[in-house]
């Protein structure tokens, strides 16, 4: 199976990934990129984007990523740096990048940016997944 068709398959079911307003711009093997825009309903009470959406969407990223190799994946550890933050209508994009992996582990690197400027870094997200032994087919 191709990695978009896994991780077109991935979407269908994904509602979350969904309601974010995921939108993929690329995906290959170990790769993915990905954007969503920042909508009111994501601001918290300082009226900037509540943490957990940079989050969810390198989450997702990272997802799809590891998911994109063939084999079905699952994370068993993430971490996030928020370096600055984003406001309503902010365009985010997530690229995850696979760093290394072994028969039954996948590290993964997510920079998340604004405005489609990779040079305006907003979030580093890294990401660990367990690799079953369960095959997208």
């Amino acid at each position: 199976m191709k990695a978009t068709d896994i991780v077109d398959k991935m979407m269908d079911k994904d509602y979350f990934s969904q309601w974010l307003g995921i939108q993929l711009i690329d995906v290959k093997e170990g790769y993915c990129k990905l954007k969503a825009t920042v909508r009111k309903e994501m601001l918290n009470g300082f009226g900037i984007a509540h943490g957990g959406i940079t989050y969810s969407v390198a989450d997702s990223a990272l997802a799809f990523s590891s998911n994109s190799k063939g084999r079905k994946s699952v994370s068993i550890e993430t971490s996030i740096s928020h370096i600055v933050s984003l406001t309503e209508n902010d365009v985010i994009t997530a690229e995850a990048i696979c760093e290394t992996e072994t028969e039954k582990l996948g590290h993964y690197k997510i920079s998340v940016y604004v405005n489609n400027d990779p040079q305006k870094i907003v979030a580093l997200f890294k990401g660990i997944v367990y690799k079953t032994s369960k095959n997208w087919d």
